[in-house]
């Protein structure tokens, strides 16, 4: 055992009643420094990730096919590409675009019965999409 007291600086302090006490001046600091193009691409590949898992298409993951839930974060994704595809350049928001369609295609094929043409998630921003 040691005498040693605790570097304050070593672990977050805590509240009894509240559990830690979080540094927030230091977290926006820390927002503060990430550039938006970083950000947009890092929601984008989460939104991905997420509809990729509601739609089976993760390895062993089948069972957590949930098509409305797969809809819902399509839709978010091609609207964030939509209103930020011009913010974080081509360079950026092509791959982010393959993947949006890889997801909108997967999509009809899981669909017991397909939307309409243009009426798939995603697909108001996107226009039609086929495979």
């Amino acid at each position: 055992m040691s005498d040693a007291t605790p570097d304050p600086q070593a672990s977050p302090a805590t509240d009894a009643a509240d559990g830690p006490v979080t540094d927030f001046d230091a977290m926006t600091r820390d927002i503060a420094d990430v550039p938006a193009v970083e950000v947009i691409t890092t929601v984008a590949v989460h939104l991905m990730s997420a509809a990729a898992v509601n739609l089976g298409l993760a390895e062993g993951e089948e069972d957590h096919k949930d098509l409305d839930e797969a809809r819902k974060l399509i839709q978010s994704l091609a609207g964030l590409l939509d209103g930020g595809a011009t913010e974080i350049s081509s360079f950026h928001a092509a791959p982010l675009r393959d993947g949006l369609k890889s997801l909108q295609l997967a999509f009809r094929e899981a669909s017991v019965v397909p939307d309409e043409p243009g009426q798939g998630p995603g697909e108001k921003y996107t226009g039609p999409v086929f495979g």
